[in-house]
């Protein structure tokens, strides 16, 4: 199946030749935007036992405080990058960063679960204006060719390093002082960062076009019922009549979605994208990563303090080794894609994620932090920031000016809606393992308990520790087999579908078709 070819008229995303210390600060802007919004989804992690006994959260329920965020992200992350291409990228980005400014703030002063998952969901409005913008400014701002490519490598390396960052932020912010200031901190650097984009950054040109709103709410409506519904399978099985519904309601939905944008005009997902066999290849990949990433983020958080017993402080710091060689493995992929193309990163990259989550695979009770999970921990990383260079440019690649805010968004989306998606998939595996777990220590525990200890288990139905320990184990080792399988579909898809043109190369070297043009 070859590639369909780009429609001769339409121009190609070039910008003007940079500006050392201007574009120097333009980027800066930009990173410091997404490393905020990306973030976010990680730094609540180190804090999610905190809230949880604060505002009275269920384990299951509680990756809510985490998709709450990702899902509207997610969803509505088209919209936004179609607001871009109309209203102007600059006028949009800071918008979506003040938003975002006011939603931490609710959520930080927040005094009960509805409050905290409503702010959550408003914050994710503000990031998904936000976060495709800026990597749409980062196409019109730099000259395709070798500028692009470190711009990309740096943003990139934001996009996959912020999520360890993130939980070691919200180890210190937790350990100093509490929870909420995960949220709080958001408020600074946000208001920051809108100060300083007029002065660094020009305005884009406007693109004539309409909203599509009825595309942005039927997507946003069909995942959320998705993922609710395998969070509900996970409380309460597959034969419950809610799950059910959730899923048809989904399907409906989703089936809405399709059909809106095949009869809109001006769609927010332009289908025409997936006619591409690369790009098409790009968006499944980041599906199927972004949901290994955020699982694995998620339940070795939990693992390491409730098995381990690190404090919040200790369990950021053990994340911190995971930026640096995300950025080691995107700066690796930043200097050789331009000789030999994406594809050798794309398939290695893989790879070495679905290793590193097979090896933990093999994580239990008795396992420790550096001869159990370091060392997967690293691997995994280093595929990871491989993979982000590499599927942002081909994903990017030969994107009309007038389209790249949707393409952005489209990346971006893929990887929020696979990280939400494959997180609710995760805790329904890993709320089986548990419970079939707990149903083998029950006995072992009502052998050994004290009539307290019975009396107590009756009333909460918790079994203490160790027996929890095992149970967590449990769960956590199968939800880290479904990622595995997930990373290694990525690479079949990197293996089987990508192709790299002879033009892709020209490109990312600094020639190439259009390279010039404004």
């Amino acid at each position: 199946m070859s590639s369909s070819p780009q429609p001769a008229s339409a121009p190609t995303t070039t910008a003007p030749e940079p500006r050392g210390g201007g574009n120097a600060m333009a980027l800066l802007v930009i990173a410091s935007c997404q490393l905020m919004v990306v973030l976010d989804i990680t730094i609540v992690n180190i804090a999610l036992p905190h809230i949880q006994r604060s505002l009275d959260f269920s384990t299951t329920s509680l990756s809510w405080v985490v998709n709450a965020y990702t899902l509207t992200f997610g969803g509505l992350l088209l919209l936004g990058g179609r607001a871009g291409d109309i209203l102007g990228r600059r006028r949009v980005f800071v918008f979506g960063v003040l938003l975002f400014v006011v939603a931490s703030l609710l959520g930080g002063l927040a005094q009960n679960s509805g409050q905290l998952l409503a702010a959550r969901a408003l914050q994710g409005v503000g990031g998904a204006i936000a976060s495709p913008t800026s990597l749409a400014l980062i196409s019109t701002t730099f000259r395709e060719g070798p500028a692009r490519n470190r711009a990309f490598g740096v943003f990139a390396a934001v996009s996959a390093g912020g999520g360890a960052i993130g939980l070691m932020a919200g180890g210190m912010l937790v350990e100093w002082l509490n929870w909420r200031w995960v949220l709080f901190v958001n408020v600074p650097i946000g208001v920051l960062i809108a100060l300083a984009t007029p002065r660094w950054i020009k305005e884009s040109e406007r693109h004539p076009g309409h909203f599509d709103v009825a595309g942005a709410l039927t997507s946003t409506a069909g995942m959320v019922l998705l993922v609710y519904g395998f969070i509900r399978a996970a409380q309460e099985g597959w034969r419950d009549a809610w799950t059910l519904a959730s899923f048809a309601a989904a399907i409906v939905m989703l089936g809405l979605f399709v059909l809106t944008e095949r009869r809109s005009r001006q769609p927010i997902t332009p289908l025409h994208m997936f006619a591409d066999r690369n790009r098409a290849g790009t968006y499944g990949m980041m599906l199927c990563l972004a949901a290994a990433m955020f699982g694995m983020f998620f339940f070795l958080t939990l693992f390491v303090q409730d098995v381990l017993n690190f404090s919040p402080l200790r369990a950021g710091f053990a994340f911190l080794p995971v930026s640096a060689v995300i950025a080691v493995g995107a700066g690796l992929a930043s200097r050789f894609l331009p000789v030999y193309g994406p594809k050798p990163f794309m398939v290695v990259g893989a790879l070495l994620a679905a290793a590193g989550l097979a090896w933990l695979t093999l994580t239990d009770v008795h396992s420790t932090y550096a001869g159990s999970i370091l060392g997967p921990m690293l691997v995994f990383s280093f595929g990871m920031g491989m993979e982000f260079v590499s599927l942002t440019l081909m994903a990017l690649s030969n994107v009309p000016v007038h389209e790249s805010g949707a393409a952005s968004g489209l990346l971006n989306a893929t990887q929020q809606v696979g990280g939400s998606l494959g997180l609710s998939i995760l805790v329904t595996v890993f709320g089986t393992a548990s419970t079939d777990e707990a149903h083998r220590q029950i006995p072992a525990f009502l052998s050994q308990a004290t009539p307290l200890e019975r009396l107590r288990f009756q009333r909460t139905g918790v079994l203490p520790d160790p027996w929890s320990d095992e149970v967590l184990t449990a769960g956590v080792s199968g939800a880290f087999v479904t990622a595995a399988v997930l990373a290694a579909v990525a690479a079949v898809i990197a293996l089987l579908v990508i192709q790299v043109r002879p033009s892709d190369l020209e490109r990312l070297q600094g020639g190439g078709p259009g390279q010039g043009q404004s």
